[in-house]
């Protein structure tokens, strides 16, 4: 997964109204509940349903952490679907989103002017024809660049040329150098 696709992830995680479950008899006993079988548990964590079992009843406590984030990815996941779905489309629809990133930003301007990217910190409040564009083309499979270059636009709108009112030579802002990004909706 990408930089982008994680975060988006991520903020879908803390639209939950209710807390998943922590314990791993817990997450265990929801994922049994949503997936019917140990077999099919079993399948979607790439263990043995034996495995499956001995965690459900508590013979096994503490699995491997690569297996342990396996559990909790998929409880995750699958944790209030209804209620992450009314937020995304909320966010797409009247709320927007909000993206804070430090990278370095590139952009080709008029001559005369400086275009040397150069590292930001910027947290900026998209509209929601962006969050939108960024929740279709995550789940179109689009690569990490082509989702870097609907933020890019959308700060290149919003932050750059101030909506228009400002900056208009300015054109192709690119984000590059990712230090880290973070999405809120």
């Amino acid at each position: 997964m990408s930089e982008i696709h994680d975060a988006i992830e991520r903020a879908s995680w803390e639209t939950f109204t209710k807390e998943p479950p922590k314990t791993l008899k817990g997450q265990i006993g929801y994922l049994l509940k949503q997936l019917g079988s140990a077999k099919a548990v079993a399948a979607e964590l790439g263990v043995t349903a034996d495995s499956v079992n001995r965690y459900r009843r508590g013979a096994r406590k503490h699995p491997p952490k690569d297996i342990a984030a396996k559990i909790d990815g998929a409880v995750r996941q699958r944790w209030q679907p209804l209620v992450r779905k009314r937020r995304r489309k909320q966010a797409a629809v009247t709320g927007g989103i909000t993206v804070e990133t430090r990278a370095r930003f590139g952009y080709t301007a008029p001559v005369g002017t400086t275009d040397d990217g150069r590292f930001r910190r910027l947290t900026v409040h998209l509209p929601p024809a962006y969050a939108q564009r960024l929740f279709d083309a995550r789940d179109a499979g689009a690569s990490d660049q082509e989702m870097r270059g609907i933020i890019a636009e959308g700060f290149k709108d919003v932050y750059f040329q101030d909506g228009g009112s400002r900056a208009m030579g300015l054109s192709d802002v690119v984000i590059n150098d990712i230090d880290y990004l973070d999405l809120g909706y």
